[in-house]
């Protein structure tokens, strides 16, 4: 067998003995489980500002890892070393497709975690089991030279209802080594982002 292999086995074995899950709106702010529960008309909106003048490559982007079924996967399953790239639609442009990073999901405080690890820009998350299958990601936004930014969960700072650092998404499988995290009407720039993951 060989390192990789191994290392995703044992990242798979750690997140199966982390403790059982809350239900991820105890954790999350108030705003944010109202994003959440409009993430499809968040996606139309965008999708609809983006047919008005994106290019057809972002387009095309965007249709390939929008336009696929989600299905149910155990966290296990998505464990380990991914390549990622985020996608924004909508809002101060049409669309914004950035390049590749490495991403990762693991484990953190005992919760299973997703983070990206290279570019300019990075964030972490707690994840939780979501009703659909997937899995909601709350987590915090952050310049790599700054260090890790949490989320402030329901305590955001200066008594503001939320933090423009806080990102709340779903975290969905849609195919073998293909998965995608969706976030409705981010606090900033646009009106919908996606991650795209593959490995």
């Amino acid at each position: 067998m060989g390192r990789r292999a191994i290392l995703r086995l044992v990242a798979a074995a750690a997140i199966c003995a982390t403790p059982a899950f809350a239900a991820w709106q105890d954790h999350a702010a108030p705003p944010d489980i109202e994003r959440l529960s409009h993430l499809a008309e968040a996606r139309a909106a965008a999708m609809q500002e983006a047919e008005h003048g994106a290019p057809a490559k972002d387009l095309s982007a965007v249709r390939a890892v929008l336009n696929r079924n989600t299905r149910p996967v155990p966290i296990a399953a998505l464990a380990g070393q991914w390549r990622c790239r985020t996608i924004k639609l909508g809002g101060m442009a049409p669309s914004v497709v950035y390049s590749w990073f490495n991403c990762r999901i693991g484990t953190h405080d005992g919760h299973a975690y997703f983070e990206k690890l290279s570019g300019t820009q990075h964030f972490g998350g707690a994840l939780y089991p979501h009703e659909s299958g997937g899995y909601v990601f709350l987590g915090g936004m952050n310049w790599s030279k700054d260090g890790p930014a949490n989320y402030s969960s329901s305590r955001p700072s200066l008594g503001a209802e939320t933090t423009p650092s806080d990102a709340v998404g779903l975290l969905s499988s849609i195919g073998p080594n293909v998965a995608r995290i969706e976030f409705p009407y981010p606090a900033q720039e646009s009106t919908f982002d996606v991650i795209e993951l593959r490995r």
